[in-house]
């Protein structure tokens, strides 16, 4: 399922250092020349492809990326420092946009691929360029040229790492709301949910990975029955399946009715889909009757990756978090 991860930033390379003037003054030499070093070129601003990095999250609380000036040329013909180059790491598949005219500048297409977006300005030249045999001791030196300032939309097409999959009402909107900044629509009747809500979620370590809340599939899903058949299709491309389970809804005579229904429907949809690993939540603990009804279900699942949680009061939901980004190999 493809959602559109984007952020605005501004990118401002490095001034350029001035040159200098400077006249020799040195023992036994009556009128020493010019001697003024050059200025240090501006650091650069460069995009990086890094297939480490899943999301523009990080980039979205910052304003202004600036690259490092150059160094003031100085005496003795000593040429001021480069200013340091500004690396931005970013996920495969970014697509760089002029924020202003809208041009697509560059689309990051290549593992490891660069791309200087703002070059960095020119150092001054020092006096002693400028020395001549009319004015062989110039008083005047160059100043840097000044870095370039860009404004540029950063775009990805964000494939969602995790789906979330179930019944109406198994809690799939309340889990997002719980663990990512998602706000969907949560209410206590069938189908609230209308279309995929995506949510980004920050683990205690590793990557931001994002969880897709598709609506609630019944049976008859992959003929077409119900709200979630149009995006069944979508979550193929998903790398794990959270399958949640209202707990209080568990029949003891039949611990895996909802189970099976929902890998029933999956299945006929996609063989594919049902191969897909799942992580199994049980949802709504804080009821009544939840522990038993937990024991029941783990007994006929015989499973291993079930998280027992409580989506309305958070209960779980960060052991649940950590299971999901070892799974993702979040490390």
């Amino acid at each position: 399922m493809k959602f559109v991860d984007e952020a605005i930033i501004t990118v401002h390379s490095g001034n350029g250092g001035a040159g200098c003037t400077s006249l020799k003054r040195e023992k036994f030499i009556e009128k020493g020349g010019p001697d003024g070093g050059d200025g240090g070129k501006g650091g650069n601003v460069i995009l990086k492809v890094n297939p480490a990095k899943r999301t523009l999250y990080d980039l979205r609380r910052q304003k202004l990326i600036k690259a490092q000036n150059g160094g003031y040329g100085q005496g003795k013909q000593r040429h001021g420092k480069k200013g340091e180059d500004k690396i931005i790491e970013l996920p495969l598949g970014t697509t760089i946009t002029d924020f202003d005219t809208n041009k697509v500048l560059i689309d990051l297409t290549e593992n490891n691929q660069t791309f200087i977006i703002a070059e960095g300005g020119m150092g001054g030249k020092g006096n002693k360029h400028f020395s001549t045999s009319t004015n062989r001791t110039p008083r005047f030196c160059q100043p840097g040229i000044k870095g370039i300032e860009l404004k540029i939309k950063l775009e990805l097409k964000l494939l969602a790492d995790m789906g979330l999959v179930g019944l109406p009402n198994a809690g799939k909107s309340t889990l997002i709301s719980q663990i990512s900044q998602a706000r969907p629509k949560i209410a206590d009747y069938p189908f609230t949910t209308l279309t995929p809500n995506l949510g980004m979620v920050e683990p205690e370590f590793g990557e931001p990975f994002a969880v897709a809340d598709i609506p609630g599939l019944i049976e008859g899903a992959h003929k077409g029955t119900g709200l979630g058949i149009q995006f069944l299709k979508h979550i193929e491309r998903t790398k794990i399946l959270l399958h949640i389970i209202d707990v209080s809804m568990v029949d003891p005579d039949n611990p895996l009715a909802s189970f099976d229904l929902i890998n029933t429907e999956l299945g006929k949809h996609s063989a594919k889909l049902a191969k897909k690993k799942q992580i199994v939540i049980l949802n709504k603990i804080d009821l009544t009757d939840s522990e038993e009804k937990v024991t029941i279900f783990r007994n006929a699942y015989k499973g291993s990756d079930i998280f027992p949680i409580s989506a309305a009061t958070g209960k779980g939901t960060k052991d649940l978090v950590r299971a999901m980004a070892k799974a993702l190999n979040l490390k």
